[in-house]
């Protein structure tokens, strides 16, 4: 996987470094990757496809729904291993379950990530147009992603791990989004990442707060 600068990203990157508004800030980052295999990527790739090999051996699940049924398939087995490897790019020192995190992703389609974009970064929007006037900000995302992976012919995926095991939560983390925009032609992904974070969380004054007030409760007691 390698790194791929584009303008249209780095213009969007620039707002999205952080839209703060007073108690909260909005944050986002679209990364592009080429799914051309560097440096550690072989190996790492076929440890993941052992990984995938050794599970279907063990397992015995015939629901079509399950985990085995879909890498049973060698083109499924292939985009979970490039997602899977964007992700270590975007966080090397965490350790990605191949198995775990295919459950994990979910395929979604474009107006389903429409919706929830609308919806969760709604002020951000407003704050885009205010600063850049135009096109909305998700018709500017929208072009750009179009620039650089052709989002028609694109497979959109959401990534919503479990709390305890998600590298991308952030401290004060109110809401977050992890999307994947994968073509398959082009052997090209892009990340994007976008939450919303307590600035009162993140600065550490709700424990400061929440220590000073249990001294106050304290206070005046026998211990």
């Amino acid at each position: 996987m390698k790194f791929l600068e584009y303008t249209p990203l780095d213009r969007l990157n620039d707002f999205l470094s952080r839209v703060n508004f007073g108690e909260r800030t909005i944050k986002g980052c679209l990364e592009a990757y080429s799914c051309k295999h560097t440096g550690t990527d072989k190996k790492l790739s076929l440890s993941l496809e052992h990984e995938i090999l050794d599970y279907l051996g063990k397992s015995s699940d015939t629901d079509s729904s399950s985990p085995a049924e879909y890498l049973l398939s060698r083109s499924s087995r292939k985009t979970l291993i490039y997602l899977v490897l964007t992700l270590y790019h975007l966080y090397p020192d965490y350790d990605f379950s191949l198995v775990k995190a295919h459950q994990f992703f979910t395929e979604e389609s474009w107006d389903s990530f429409k919706l929830i974009f609308e919806t969760y970064m709604l002020e951000a929007s407003k704050e885009w147009i205010e600063v850049n006037g135009g096109n909305s900000l998700l018709e500017a995302l929208y072009k750009a992603l179009d620039e650089v992976v052709r989002l028609s012919e694109c497979e959109i995926y959401s990534y919503n791990p479990d709390c305890d095991v998600d590298p991308f939560l952030e401290k004060g983390s109110i809401w977050s989004f992890n999307f994947f925009f994968y073509n398959r032609k082009l052997k090209r992904v892009v990340s994007f990442r976008f939450c919303c974070i307590s600035n009162l969380m993140a600065d550490g004054f709700l424990g400061d707060l929440c220590y000073e007030d249990d001294g106050e409760i304290f206070d005046g007691m026998d211990m």
